[in-house]
């Protein structure tokens, strides 16, 4: 009998075991937190390509005494620095910002706290809005329709929708950074080429007549401005949006050429005038310069006049065409400029849960930052279920980060874009460091690392091969073991 009693005693044991084991591997971010009474050396968040972990909070404790499986170790380097990391982020757009105020109060509460929080949520850190409307806006508009820079002001709609929402976001983490770009300025100040310079009454194609060069750098001064005089400090602005496609439904056409001459002789002296940090970043388009031919290496060709380079802090990028590996080039050419990466979206032309959290870690993820981009910003925070709001000739096929259901202003769908934001949010904060790493890393696994401004490591590993990997962190003082399930994503952070 006394057997059979200690036997019942180990399976009980066992059991136990199992139960609080398993309570660590909850689905998605609502069931992700880790059992607050454990001591956790390393905070680890997890996510699978099909879907068996979403973001999911793991505690694990550093290895003790000497690490015996060098072979399989990947080392922090601290001592070899990079770039500072601004950031990682979402585009809060007019139609983002229309679902967002159809949710109940208490459910968007919850859904920004889960995206913004840098402690209980995945903190996000850096925002981009347009300066008037975008092709994901209510309307066409910019802040000065009626012809005069004199008629300037914010318009009814980023009144009633984006500032409410800004205001929800800044409230749970304060230290967000906004980026503004325009996708057209004001309809007067159109030309329909440089030639001509005939007035040209519409929302797309178009250019910037010289005539008003002046008034659109005001204009810049006067949004800025503005928004900070309602609590949103703007740390940085793209002179256009995609300004080498013509056939979005607010767009501008811009070379080079443009952008040069309008830095140095308006738009930066005006900000020196306003005494405005606000950080000018020029391009604000796609690797590939769109197969311009007279266009391409447009940053650096900017960068060539000293009186326009001056005022310009680095260049942003898109996704939609090329390769991040045009950041290493321009980095190359002039390292004295940084780069952002600015958009991709998702849609119906691409999309896949699996496919795009792979192809996008690697490229615009831990690919952009290990070639010194500092921040990376992807499209639509939020669309509903018809991928809308949208406007005709805009984007009628593309996804949110995170997609609601316009039945009932509750249900989510959280897209991959969402979870590779936050993988990289959580554990590189802002002002962080990049550092470099080297030893063990297997064909189809990357990674990244960081040394955070609060004394922290952060590091971001990706193993796109189907079948897992098991290795060992190791930072100088500390060392643990960590498996990359496959085709995943795996994010840590602990003190040093």
């Amino acid at each position: 009998m006394r057997k059979i009693v200690n036997y019942l005693y180990i399976i009980a044991l066992l059991l136990t075991f199992v139960s609080c084991t398993s309570c660590e591997r909850g689905n998605g971010p609502d069931n992700n937190k880790p059992d607050k009474k454990e001591t956790k050396d390393v905070s680890t968040y997890v996510t699978t390509a099909d879907k068996t972990m979403l973001f999911n909070a793991v505690s694990k404790s550093f290895g003790t005494g000497i690490n015996m499986n060098i072979e399989k170790t990947l080392t922090l380097k601290p001592e070899q620095t990079f770039q500072t990391i601004d950031g990682f982020g979402v585009a809060i757009t007019g139609s983002s910002c229309y679902n967002l105020l159809k949710m109940k109060k208490e459910d968007r509460a919850k859904l920004l706290e889960e995206s913004f929080n840098p402690d209980k949520g995945m903190g996000y850190s850096y925002i981009r809005v347009s300066i008037g409307c975008s092709d994901f806006s209510l309307d066409e508009y910019t802040c000065c329709d009626v012809p005069g820079i004199e008629n300037f002001t914010m318009h009814a709609y980023d009144v009633r929708d984006l500032y409410p929402i800004l205001k929800e976001i800044l409230t749970i983490n304060p230290k967000i950074k906004i980026m503004g770009s325009p996708w057209t300025p004001p309809k007067w100040m159109k030309v329909n080429n440089l030639t001509d310079l005939q007035p040209y009454d519409s929302w797309t194609n178009g250019q910037l007549n010289p005539k008003y060069y002046q008034d659109y750098a005001t204009y810049f001064v006067k949004w800025i401005q503005a928004m900070d005089k309602e609590g949103f400090p703007i740390e940085a602005i793209t002179i256009q949006n995609e300004p080498l496609n013509r056939g979005n439904s607010v767009s501008l056409y811009m070379t080079w050429q443009e952008q040069r001459d309008f830095i140095k002789t308006a738009l930066g002296p005006k900000f020196a005038e306003a005494n405005l940090k606000t950080k000018i970043v020029v391009f604000d388009h796609n690797f590939d310069y769109d197969g311009i031919g007279d266009q391409q290496d447009y940053p650096l060709k900017i960068y060539e006049d000293t009186e326009a380079a001056k005022y310009i802090d680095g260049a942003a990028y898109h996704a939609y065409s090329g390769s991040s590996s045009e950041f290493t080039k321009i980095h190359n050419a002039r390292p004295d400029k940084n780069l952002y990466f600015t958009e991709m979206s998702i849609g119906t032309w691409n999309y896949s849960f699996d496919g795009d959290l792979m192809w996008t870690m690697k490229d615009i993820g831990i690919g952009a930052l290990n070639r010194h981009c500092k921040a990376v910003i992807v499209w639509n925070y939020m669309l509903d279920n018809n991928r809308g709001p949208n406007r005709p000739g805009g984007c009628t096929t593309c996804y949110g980060a995170v997609d609601i259901n316009s039945s009932d202003y509750k249900t989510l769908d959280r897209k991959s874009h969402y979870y590779f934001i936050g993988h990289l949010s959580k554990v590189l904060l802002p002002g962080s460091i990049r550092i470099g790493t080297s030893g063990y890393m297997p064909s189809g696994v990357y990674a990244t690392a960081a040394l955070n401004p609060d004394g922290t490591y952060g590091i971001v590993l990706q193993n796109e091969n189907a079948t897992s990997y098991q290795m060992t962190i190791e930072d100088g003082n500390h060392h643990f073991d960590i498996t990359l399930p496959g085709k995943s994503l795996t994010s840590c952070t602990w003190k040093k």
